[in-house]
């Protein structure tokens, strides 16, 4: 009989937590909802105290959602922990996430505590939660790196103190998978109580070993395996999610283990993270790159056409892969337009937001012969964030060449639909553009941080391809991410940037509105 391994997402927490990946709250909701119906068992929503945003968002996630559990993280100390709990405590299936650092690293000069210390903290602290919440995790921050005995105690006491997961995280990817599965297996027969609480395995990727660590642990004995959607975390990420359950999925005859998640749901649910963050997949990531399917030497197409397991050893279906070759163009109506969306996994645009992205998608097929899913997925990104637009462009004019200064003329409307015009010069058209904006918006002390352009199903449609950009920019040590789509390289970038300013000018006005409220 196969054994159930439980999935444990951390995309909103650990995940938002690479640089560049912040969420604001619809992305949120709309990512927690995804990950419910993916069929994930536990979603850590967020780390409650870390800030009043964190906070909204990990209570909102926690009284929407319902079937997985919704955990938020806390340090072991009394205050992280009553903050989680009063977001979570909502939830159909609340979880209270506690850590505390175990390797000696981390408890000399992190901490500055000593293992007697930690010890105590660790047992005081689980059974401080576990008398606010039925179902309580504890981390052993760094455990790859810890004393055996000394793990084995920590992990002996807070079962005891009411942990009802505990967690082994590989906190900085040092492990290797046959080390790691001895790991789990020493924890097993050496903690006597260990069979009364699940067994957990976090796993960073800083050496491309998390998912391989992930699976060592489980065939180890491992219940719980925690991961990202497109391995998203701090420095080179996590464990990926999609990555994780396709190799358990297809080589069920070697693990011999199930999940709960619905596999024709994880391409859906990488595309939705993805326009979330604002961060793409390489092309060739595993299971859900965009060349994860694709074929171009001549003896692998040869292969496939004549029995697709030749070079397939999952379909593209399983996965929930787009394969519906419909095609959509100027004379397509909006009903087909509609069940394209739903097909994509847009099942909660509004219906303004919907009549505008409709609109924009009858402007670029009159541009274009044919609208592919990258082009619709593409004219999606820009709605439905829940945003208010404070500017929006009218029209930009720009003069440049390469034996003349590059001038832009932008025109924007304000959120009181007043026109403002600005002209600037610069390093070329787009440099020119937004310094335009800049001084629309009096933006003196917004710093461009990132800026990418990739150019959408350039290879099947040729000179009318759509440029996606997608650009960063800061203020005051924070930052905000933007994207912008168009068949025209420095609207796709005017787009960009004008989102990631109105996501600035929103977030900051609710900010001041909380504070005048206080």
């Amino acid at each position: 009989m196969s054994r159930q391994i439980k999935i444990f997402d951390t995309t909103l927490r650990d995940g938002e937590q690479a640089p560049g990946c912040s969420m604001n709250l619809k992305d949120k909701l709309e990512v927690a909802e995804s990950l419910s119906l993916l069929g994930v068992d536990i979603i850590e929503a967020g780390f409650a105290i870390a800030s009043p945003g964190d906070f909204k968002s990990v209570q909102a996630i926690a009284r929407t959602i319902k079937g997985s559990a919704v955990a938020s993280l806390a340090r072991a100390l009394e205050k992280d922990i009553d903050a989680a709990w009063d977001a979570v405590r909502d939830a159909e299936n609340p979880r209270i996430h506690t850590f505390l650092a175990t390797s000696p690293l981390h408890m000399e000069y992190k901490l500055k505590k000593t293992p007697d210390q930690v010890y105590e903290q660790a047992i005081k602290m689980v059974a401080y939660a576990r008398n606010l919440c039925g179902d309580v995790e504890f981390s052993l921050e760094d455990a790859s790196r810890s004393e055996p005995d000394f793990m084995y105690k920590v992990i002996e006491g807070v079962i005891n103190a009411g942990a009802s997961t505990v967690n082994i995280p590989d906190t900085v990817g040092y492990a290797v998978p046959e080390e790691f599965a001895q790991l789990i297996k020493n924890i097993r027969n050496n903690v006597p109580n260990i069979d009364k609480a699940v067994l957990a395995v976090h796993c960073h990727n800083d050496l491309g070993l998390a998912v391989a660590n992930s699976l060592a642990a489980a065939m180890a004995g491992a219940g719980q395996i925690e991961c990202t959607i497109n391995g998203l975390g701090e420095r080179a990420g996590n464990a990926a999610l999609e990555e994780v359950v396709m190799n358990l999925y297809t080589r069920k005859d070697y693990f011999n283990m199930t999940t709960n998640i619905d596999t024709t749901r994880l391409y859906p649910t990488s595309r939705k993270v993805s326009k979330a963050t604002g961060v793409r997949c390489q092309p060739n990531k595993a299971v859900v790159g965009e060349n994860a399917f694709a074929h171009e030497s001549g003896i692998h197409q040869h292969g496939v056409l004549a029995n697709r397991a030749t070079y397939e050893i999952m379909t593209p279906e399983s996965i929930g892969l787009p394969h519906n070759k419909m095609v959509l163009g100027k004379h397509s109506g909006r009903h087909a337009f509609e069940e394209r969306l739903s097909y994509l996994g847009y099942t909660n645009v509004s219906e303004e937001d919907l009549e505008r992205i409709f609109v924009d998608f009858k402007n670029l097929a009159d541009k274009k012969k044919t609208v592919s899913d990258r082009d619709i997925e593409a004219l999606v990104r820009g709605f439905g964030s829940g945003i208010p637009e404070s500017f929006r462009l009218d029209r930009f004019v720009i003069n440049s060449g390469n034996s003349i200064t590059s001038t832009s003329v932008v025109r924007l409307i304000n959120k009181d639909g007043e026109l403002i015009e600005k002209v600037s010069i610069g390093d070329g058209p787009v440099d020119a553009s937004l310094n335009a904006i800049d001084k629309i918006v009096g933006g003196s002390e917004i710093k461009l941080e990132d800026f990418s352009l990739q150019i959408v199903d350039a290879i099947d449609t040729g000179t009318d391809a759509q440029g996606e950009s997608h650009v960063r920019i800061s203020r005051d040590g924070r930052s905000w991410n933007g994207s912008g789509v168009s068949t025209d390289i420095v609207e796709s970038v005017i787009k960009a940037y004008l989102f990631a300013i109105n996501s600035m000018v929103f977030e900051l006005e609710q900010e001041k509105a909380r504070k005048n409220g206080d």
